[in-house]
């Protein structure tokens, strides 16, 4: 049971693998020159880690229950639908969203000089700020190995019913 004003947090993770013959999407961004990732959609992990972030922080599961790959309306979706898709849902379920931080873990795509519009086309996806950030792990882990990348992220959502 939520109460009306109630502030909840969700965490949300997402990894994918580098496919070369995809093209890349990251923040909702493409990434010309560099190796797409393997998935049921475009394989965005930063906004599939929002959108696991604010599904988790409304009790609605995440990606895999709210857009499964038995659904072929959402194989090749962009992430940026997907996170659209995602608010909706998420105040149709009586919540307000806060903001949402997210992080990106990898040696590649750089985002520093494309973080400003990174964080614009994903904040008008869900009507709120996001702010992203990346690392390196310092070539640990598959990501450290450039097998692929990682993203994490917090939303803060607030009970409107």
């Amino acid at each position: 049971m939520s109460e009306v004003g109630l502030p909840l947090v969700g965490i949300g993770t997402d990894v994918h693998q580098f496919e070369p013959a995809n093209d890349l999407f990251v923040a909702g961004l493409s990434w010309p020159g560099e190796p797409g990732l393997a998935g049921h959609s475009d394989g965005d992990v930063v906004a599939h880690a929002c959108c696991d972030a604010l599904l988790s922080a409304a009790g609605l599961g995440d990606l895999g229950t709210q857009f499964g790959t038995s659904e072929p309306q959402w194989a090749d979706a962009p992430g940026v639908a997907l996170l659209m898709e995602t608010a909706q849902r998420v105040r149709a379920a009586g919540f307000q969203i806060g903001n949402v931080a997210v992080q990106l873990i990898g040696n590649r795509p750089k985002i520093g000089g494309r973080r400003s519009e990174a964080e614009q086309i994903l904040s008008a996806a869900i009507d709120a700020r996001v702010t992203l950030s990346a690392t390196t792990t310092d070539g640990l882990g598959l990501t450290g190995r450039s097998e692929g990348l990682a993203a994490i992220a917090t939303a803060l959502v607030v009970s409107t019913a």
